[in-house]
């Protein structure tokens, strides 16, 4: 082909080219993500039934109402606070428990309530790789679709580690946060771990008055360093104390405890004061609403809500998604990761991230009530914990407490990790306790803290609801104002590919832009510019090759301009 050819041909891509950079200056139209293509899930658990909010009686256990969302089982209530060896058979099928999750006996102050009570935990993981199917066993979601591996400590069940034989799903005893553990001062308590997981484990009683030593196997303090060795799989082990001094404490595993810990083996123990005829919920599974305060409480307050937060890594949290041998996973968490390195991803309440924050963890108020509070920070990071129209006192400090001159209000309230805070909040409209009756948010200020993964809106924020405020189904009434809280409950929210704004007007002026063949706009850019540098390196080439033609018109063409006019006639 003469060079004359290849230089038109070139000169037609560059312009080609430059017509299309042009084209795709102009704005993509905006597309708008069909609601209706969503997979949405309802708002409310449908399997959790609505009578279970109703004030009731189980057993004789008079049981609070609960109106949010997805209270807890009634059964579970009256199974705490009688122990599972004091209710009807009726009851304990309704549970789930084994017989002797929670056993309580013995009077021995004679004040009318049990005094030696014995609490059977096991170690359960979830959302771990499964050996039999791709895929994760059992499922517990923290948001839709997000499902974090995760170790917890579990009442004992009577059951499978899932719903049933045709679900993945895990039974509802399952779950995080591990439960808050309630007994009173001068109860005589053992806590038996029954280490059903793959790796060695212990429980340390952080806070609690308790012995450095039993009888049974030595140290008690949960520190293979210190006190006793680690607990293996199929052992079991007793914890025993007889705590003097009431407060909000907190339990965890002490194994390795930059990992374990973070995945989950973590908890709330309360010591409530004695009192007579003081019968304790002693297990709050997922904690969130005390439905059976103890006498104490009741003397001073209208509600109690027991408030755990912590933060999970997701490469930590992956490890068990990725292995089933638990020499691998035990590899690649002691001696492959790096905490020092890690960033917190999943920043949960009472197990849940938003929007299912909003199904367990609301706390639902009236006018004029004074609620008690109790705080746990187990994540790795300091939070900053915001109450929107109320300011709350802090009472107790790590289950000690302030000298009641000395008490302060705040509307932000810092808690490192394993620190215990203890709040009063009032609902007194004046202006300083309330602002009013609303849905008033409270989160943690750390920006971080309101994402899942990344995503905003998500991570531990739920709200401070008045009644007047909340929905016939137990959430916060906001279509009034025009919210629609349905895209939060979709997976696709979190796997961002729902545009955030499109719903703000009715034209979508905030929508995904259209892509051309399943591209963005910068995924053209970077076509455009690589077919720039394809035509540029083709030129290069054909000057290259055809060099010595280039040479000779170019010396043609010279001797033509300096030749007199007419000479080559």
């Amino acid at each position: 082909m003469p060079i004359h050819n290849f230089i038109a041909l070139l000169t037609f891509f560059l312009l080609t080219s430059a017509t299309i950079a042009q084209t795709s200056l102009k704005l993509p139209e905006t597309i708008k993500v069909d609601p209706a293509a969503l997979t949405a899930e309802p708002m409310c658990d449908p399997k959790i039934s609505p009578a279970w909010r109703e004030a009731q009686e189980i057993d004789g256990v008079k049981i609070d109402a609960s109106p949010g969302c997805s209270p807890d089982n009634p059964a579970w209530i009256a199974a705490a606070v009688k122990g599972t060896n004091n209710i009807s058979m009726d009851t304990l099928m309704k549970t789930g428990l084994s017989p002797d999750a929670i056993i309580k006996t013995d009077d021995l102050d004679g004040d009318g309530d049990p005094d030696r009570i014995i609490i059977k935990l096991e170690i359960m993981e979830l959302n771990g790789k499964s050996p039999d199917f791709p895929g994760l066993v059992p499922t517990f979601d923290i948001a839709p679709g997000i499902q974090p591996g995760a170790w917890v400590f579990a009442p004992k069940t009577s059951g499978m580690s899932t719903e049933n034989f045709e679900s993945v799903r895990a039974n509802p005893l399952l779950r995080l946060p591990s439960p808050v553990i309630r007994v009173e001062v001068g109860d005589i308590v053992q806590i038996v771990l029954e280490n059903t997981h793959y790796f060695p484990h212990s429980i340390h009683l952080h806070g609690v008055d308790h012995p450095f030593s039993h009888g049974e196997h030595g140290g008690q303090d949960g520190v293979p360093q210190t006190s006793e060795m680690e607990l293996m799989p199929g052992e079991r082990r007793i914890y025993q104390f007889q705590a003097r001094q009431p407060g909000t404490m907190f339990y965890h595993c002490h194994v390795q405890t930059h990992t374990h810990l973070a995945m989950g083996l973590a908890g709330m123990i309360v010591i409530e004061e004695n009192k007579p005829n003081n019968w304790l919920q002693t297990l709050n599974i997922g904690a969130g609403h005390v439905r059976h305060p103890s006498v104490a409480v009741r003397e001073q307050f209208d509600q109690e809500y027991d408030l755990h937060y912590h933060a999970m890594d997701k490469e930590l949290s992956g490890i068990i998604q990725k292995h089933n041998d638990p020499r691998l996973i035990a590899r690649d968490m002691n001696q492959r990761y790096d905490i020092t390195d890690s960033t917190e991803d999943y920043f949960t309440l009472n197990g849940l991230s938003f929007p299912y924050t909003l199904r367990e963890s609301l706390i639902i108020v009236e006018p004029d009530q004074k609620i008690k509070l109790r705080l746990l920070n187990s994540g790795g990071e300091l939070i900053a914990v915001h109450t929107h129209g109320h300011h709350a006192t802090i009472t107790h400090y790590d289950g000690v407490e302030h000298n009641p001159v000395a008490q302060i209000m705040r509307d932000v309230f810092d808690m490192a990790p394993a620190q215990r805070l203890d709040l009063k909040l009032e609902t007194v409209n004046d202006g300083k306790h309330s602002y009013g009756e609303g849905d008033w948010l409270f989160h943690d200020h750390r920006e971080k803290g309101i994402t899942t993964n990344g995503m905003a809106e998500g991570g531990s924020m739920s709200s401070i609801v008045y009644t007047s405020y909340l929905g016939e189904h137990g959430m916060p009434k906001v279509s009034h104002f025009g919210i629609d809280l349905n895209k939060y409950f979709t997976k696709e929210y979190f796997e961002r590919r729902l545009p955030v704004w499109q719903d703000l007007d009715a034209w979508s002026s905030l929508g995904s832009p259209a892509g051309q063949a399943g591209f963005d706009t910068t995924t053209q850019t970077s076509l455009l510019n690589a077919l720039y540098g394809l035509l540029a390196g083709l030129l290069i080439y054909l000057i290259f090759a055809k060099r010595e033609q280039i040479k000779q018109c170019a010396v043609a063409a010279v001797s033509r301009l300096k030749s007199p006019k007419g000479s080559n006639q």
